[in-house]
């Protein structure tokens, strides 16, 4: 893999405005793919083998669901079996939050033989407001991939945006730990990331719109959507006052969300959602470019 690749953030830095594509034979998802970096929100291995994307996400309830799957018993197995070896005298809550992890970097390690970026492991969120707690959770999980022979480049640790978390991601930047902060629903949380040097964020666009649908009893056109209108804000915001931490849209309810956000640095998108736009001809704008600068003064 070239190390362009994991540096990076894919993205053609042109300050051209968006404009509208001519019609072609060509799928919104391969359209999408000549604007934003495309990756598979999953832990199905044989999906992720199927669509082939840049990079790949997973989380404990993606987990859950690929590991009911038959195909995938002997990863569960092999956790299991890695926990009962190793957990020594510890309690049975601790041997299940080993078994986990290493469920987590079992799937991961499969992911890696596919993709030739990223894979998203996600710390577990009863850490979010223990930093230290975060901190060995995650440099466990790192020397978990690295006894498997994954280096840790291609990892990206997955931690809440929390005031805690995000001083754990402080230093595992610092360790050379790349860092996926996630459970961000807000600009505050996406400029204190950057500030603490993160090499990518995850702003939820479906949870924040579930919210403000709660509130209001509204329903959102996808360029009214208010989760739309937050990342928008937060890519604006980074290419304004240049940011390099990588704004990875996330957590979507339609395909309308994620049309409106092409041109974002990265799309994590689920099986059902990349096989929707896959089979869609509709002409595709680009909707956000470095060149737009943003209305909001920089956040001390």
């Amino acid at each position: 893999m070239e190390t362009e690749n994991m540096h990076d953030n894919g993205r053609d830095d042109s300050t051209s405005p968006p404009t509208k594509r001519a019609r072609t034979n060509a799928s919104q998802l391969e359209e999408l793919k000549s604007m934003t970096v495309i990756v598979a929100d999953t832990g199905d291995i044989e999906a992720i083998r199927r669509l082939r994307p840049q990079d790949a996400t997973t989380n404990p309830s993606l987990l859950k669901k690929a590991a009911d799957m038959p195909q995938y018993e002997h990863l569960v197995n092999d956790a299991i079996e890695y926990g009962l070896s190793t957990a020594g005298d510890s309690d049975e809550d601790a041997l299940v939050h080993l078994i986990m992890d290493k469920l987590g970097v079992n799937f991961g390690k499969e992911i890696l033989g596919i993709v030739p970026g990223y894979v998203s492991t996600e710390v577990d969120a009863r850490t979010s407001f223990d930093a230290e707690a975060t901190l060995a959770r995650a440099r466990r999980i790192i020397g978990m991939y690295e006894e498997v022979g994954i280096a840790k480049e291609r990892v990206l640790i997955k931690i809440a945006s929390t005031w805690e978390g995000i001083q754990a991601c402080r230093v595992l930047q610092q360790e050379g730990v790349r860092c996926n902060m996630t459970l961000l629903f807000s600009l505050a949380q996406a400029a204190a990331c950057a500030e603490a040097g993160a090499t990518l964020i995850s702003p939820f666009v479906g949870r924040i719109m579930d919210y403000y649908k709660a509130q209001t009893g509204k329903t959102y056109a996808p360029a009214e959507d208010p989760g739309v209108q937050s990342v928008t804000k937060i890519y604006n915001y980074y290419k304004t006052y240049g940011y390099n931490t990588i704004v990875m849209g996330a957590s979507f309810r339609n395909a309308g969300e994620i049309t409106e956000l092409a041109g974002c640095d990265r799309l994590t998108i689920a099986p059902k959602f990349l096989d929707e736009l896959a089979e869609s001809t509709k002409p595709l704008e680009r909707k956000l470019a470095p060149g737009r600068r943003s209305d909001v003064a920089k956040l001390e």
